[in-house]
């Protein structure tokens, strides 16, 4: 039976100038390169300068993104936007990209699921295009992670960073089976019992700023754990093994974890992404930035089944089957 697909048709990417090594925090903070190689796999990563907002970076990638898939902005009637930094608390951010980009027509909001939400971003637009509502959309992961680090906490300022990155989708017709090009499948999850593992110690409603407040060692078992077993439940309900998925294009969030995972579902280490080491933990771009590396690359070729996964603060997880 054919079946409407949203097909991933360009990606696009931006990362600000501004790069800070670890020899640079360790001027700084009681940090070494070594320590935090040794802990993250991160050796650097983009900082965006002052004047820079986090719709500046989302507009870039979303330029980037539309040139690639060469079609117009004129073309988007849909823009989700994946952010736990916009630039105000409203209107939503996605609303400033749309103008940026002189879009008139269609819609734009912003999602909040934090590292979670380009995986969720993807399954709300994959949904309003099987809903015929839509015929084009750009998501697109953006942060300025940065604004909301406490610099001189060595445990989170070397883990996290800005950047973006997008995807044009279009809906395309399909035969109904794993063969397809586009979205085959998503799974998503959240658990607020787990809230004060990873989270900002303020916001609007409590009347202040914050910074990001992680436990560690906390979020690393449980990344490892949920994160698998929703990779799993994706291949077992896809008539999948992991010797089907040619690139895994996890969440960067730590190199450690990303080995954890790999290891767990039996994935060669040779179909893994990794980009943690140059970009760091931004958050909802990291993956899409990790995506557009690898198709800008070569790696990721057409007819490629591809794999992505994240877990952020709440806790919100999701994985996500796509044909390239």
């Amino acid at each position: 039976m054919s079946k409407q697909r949203s097909v991933i048709i360009g990606s696009g990417s931006y990362l600000p100038p501004n790069i800070v090594t670890n020899e640079d925090l360790a001027k700084t903070v009681d940090t070494t390169d070594e320590w935090i190689t040794a802990r993250t796999g991160i050796k650097q990563r983009h900082i965006a300068d002052k004047d820079m907002l986090t719709s500046d970076l989302a507009t870039e990638a979303a330029k980037d993104a539309l040139k690639n898939a060469g079609i117009d902005a004129s073309e988007i009637d849909l823009i989700v936007l994946a952010t736990a930094t916009p630039n105000r608390t409203f209107p939503a951010t996605a609303i400033t990209v749309q103008a940026n980009l002189g879009i008139t027509q269609g819609c734009a909001f912003d999602v909040q699921a934090v590292c979670s939400g380009f995986v969720f971003a993807l399954t709300v637009a994959d949904n309003m295009l099987q809903a015929g509502n839509f015929k084009k959309a750009l998501v697109i992961g953006a942060e300025t992670f940065s604004r909301i680090i406490d610099w001189t906490d060595r445990t989170t300022c070397v883990l996290f960073a800005d950047g973006a990155g997008a995807v044009v989708l279009e809906t395309q017709q399909g035969k109904g089976t794993i063969a397809d090009r586009g979205i085959l499948y998503s799974h998503l999850r959240s658990d607020g019992r787990y809230e004060d593992m990873l989270y900002v110690d303020g916001g609007p409603s409590q009347g202040k700023e914050g910074f990001v407040k992680m436990s560690g060692n906390d979020v690393f078992k449980h990344a490892v754990k949920k994160i698998g077993a929703s990779i799993e439940q994706a291949l077992t309900d896809n008539n999948l093994v992991s010797d089907d998925i040619d690139w895994f294009v996890p969440h960067q969030a730590n190199k450690r974890i990303l080995d954890a995972v790999a290891k767990r579902i039996k994935l060669d280490e040779s179909k893994v992404v990794v980009t943690v080491d140059k970009h760091a933990n931004t958050s909802a771009a990291s993956i899409p930035l990790a995506l557009h590396e690898a198709v800008k690359d070569g790696r990721v070729k057409k007819g490629d089944l591809i794999l992505i996964e994240a877990l952020g603060g709440g806790f919100t997880w999701g994985s996500m089957l796509f044909r390239w």
